[in-house]
């Protein structure tokens, strides 16, 4: 809906095992510019695909996605297309809050597109996951500073996960006009002007942790205090980081 200074939006799905071996959807609402799509799933999975009805964030919106992942479930959650942060008629930062709650013996992947960064723009995103003890999550998160040619808005983003009631990474990222110094330094982004997070959690991680280390020259694997890890990476563009944490992810599979 739109209210005084920027439009307010929420998406919110529920998953739950349908007792038949697949994942009932009995909520599944989006509404203004957060509009959501079922597509075709995959043996237990549930697939759902965020669609942009609107452009946005401008400045003053608020919009907030929700998805609870109920105990048996499996749900694969993505977007059509990546989103853009951009000024608006309206003064002020526009805010993107995603929150996640995976049960005992659920999964969820939250893979959405990229987040662009546009010039003018002022955006802060928080993303907040809790997870049970047995819960299983991928998720990776992907903001790009300015389209091409272009200096990127201000962008900040938190990242908040919690595994059995323990916070194993909080985590807050600024970039921009405005931003804290040295976010585009050598101990920042290094001139880079795409960065992303992998973050993946499983119950075996507790009895056998990730070994940290570089992968390749722009990305590196951290064990979480807890059954997760943690992997970030910086690239020159939004194609590259991809294939980055997408070779990330097949490391992990594979020894796992």
């Amino acid at each position: 809906m739109t209210v005084t200074g920027g439009v307010r939006a929420l998406a919110r799905i529920v998953a739950r095992d349908d007792g038949r071996g697949g994942t009932a959807l009995p909520v599944l609402d989006g509404e203004g510019p957060l509009a959501l799509r079922r597509t075709r799933g995959s043996g237990a999975e549930a697939r759902v695909v965020l669609v942009g009805a609107m452009s946005g964030p401008l400045g003053g919106d608020h919009f907030t996605v929700e998805a609870d992942v109920e105990t048996g479930a499996r749900l694969r959650l993505g977007s059509a297309a990546a989103t853009i942060a951009l000024p608006g008629q309206s003064k002020g930062e526009a805010r993107y809050d995603v929150r996640l709650s995976v049960a005992d013996g659920a999964e969820l992947h939250w893979l959405p597109e990229q987040l662009i960064s546009a010039r003018g723009s002022d955006l802060y995103v928080t993303t907040r996951v809790d997870v049970g003890a047995a819960g299983r999550l991928v998720l990776r998160e992907e903001q790009v500073l300015g389209r091409v040619g272009e200096e990127p808005g201000r962008l900040t983003s938190r990242l908040r996960v919690r595994v059995a009631d323990r916070v194993v990474l909080d985590q807050e990222l600024a970039c921009g006009p405005g931003a804290p110094g040295g976010w585009d330094g050598a101990a920042g982004l290094g001139g880079h002007r795409a960065v992303g997070q992998l973050v993946v959690v499983r119950p075996e991680f507790a009895d056998a942790p990730v070994t940290a280390r570089v992968l390749g020259d722009h990305a590196a694997l951290m064990p979480l205090a807890g059954p997760a890890a943690l992997v970030s990476a910086v690239a020159p563009d939004a194609l590259r980081l991809r294939r980055l944490l997408d070779e990330a992810l097949a490391s992990l599979d594979s020894v796992n």
